[in-house]
């Protein structure tokens, strides 16, 4: 990242913070991406990007099993599927 970003937020009541956009996009953060907060001993706090969600199987290739499927019916865990 060849810019300085910069913006600010609020903690809400439940603590839970929005990334800014502009942070987001020069960051590369997508939903479901997860977060490394760190606070040193002077007290500043970093954020890192340590779990990047979307993509982790983008280089898997589909498997045919002859059949159609349905994850949402087909899955037990998913509310309203089929058990």
């Amino acid at each position: 990242m060849s810019e300085r970003v910069e913006d600010e937020t609020t903690v809400n009541d439940s603590y839970s913070v929005t990334v800014p956009a502009a942070v987001r996009r020069a960051a590369g953060i997508d939903a479901g991406d997860t977060l490394r907060w760190r606070v040193d001993e002077d007290g500043n706090l970093s954020i890192e990007v340590v779990d990047r969600r979307y993509g982790a199987f983008s280089e898997l290739e589909p498997v045919d099993i002859g059949e159609e499927t349905d994850a949402a019916e087909d899955h037990d865990l998913i509310p309203g599927g089929s058990r």
